[in-house]
């Protein structure tokens, strides 16, 4: 009982979620997330259609929609010493996803929400009409993010992922490395 306790509290802490622990759905807000990424997530996203891993299955098989993964890419640490190289660890995510990393926070510098339309202009052909798949992990705010800028944009076949790479991972399906996109 303590070492559960421990564990919740550590959770709360940092943000985290804590699994097997009853957690209440949030009501959607009407702005992005801008803190504490990681945690419960709404059930909706206006504009956009929540999916399940068995749908989200279906439409990678089907090869009718375009994955994009949001999850953040890992940073060189500050304080690593002068003869240490840095190598980023490898992301695993649903196979073909484009990454695009970084593009999940609730503030995106003008310069990277100019780079993120262009990748989806490019990834749908300028066909605001295909769909698009927005993933991270879950329980994790960045995909909602991601997906709701995306629908802001006028995209109109928006659906959203919440399980991302873990329930995917969970579903036993198939997971890939994948390379960011510049």
């Amino acid at each position: 009982m303590r070492r559960g306790l421990a564990v919740l509290m550590l959770c709360l802490a940092t943000g985290l979620p804590a699994r097997g622990v009853a957690q209440e759905t949030p009501e959607e807000p009407a702005e992005y997330r801008t803190d504490l990424y990681r945690g419960p997530v709404p059930a909706t996203l206006r504009g956009a259609r929540v999916i399940d891993v068995e749908i989200a299955e279906r439409l990678w098989r089907e090869r009718s929609a375009i994955f994009i993964d949001v999850l953040p890419r890992p940073m060189k640490p500050a304080n690593l010493p002068a003869n240490i190289v840095w190598r980023e660890p490898p992301h695993r995510s649903i196979p073909d996803a484009a990454w695009l990393a970084n593009l999940g926070y609730g503030i995106v510098p003008e310069p990277l929400q100019r780079g993120f339309q262009a990748r989806l202009e490019t990834l749908t052909g300028r066909d605001r009409t295909r769909l698009l798949v927005f993933f991270c992990q879950r329980q994790c705010w960045m995909s909602w993010n991601a997906a709701k800028r995306a629908v802001s944009w006028g995209y109109q076949n928006v659906a959203w992922f919440p399980e991302g790479t873990d329930g995917w991972s969970d579903a036993l399906l198939p997971l890939a490395d994948v390379a960011p996109e510049p």
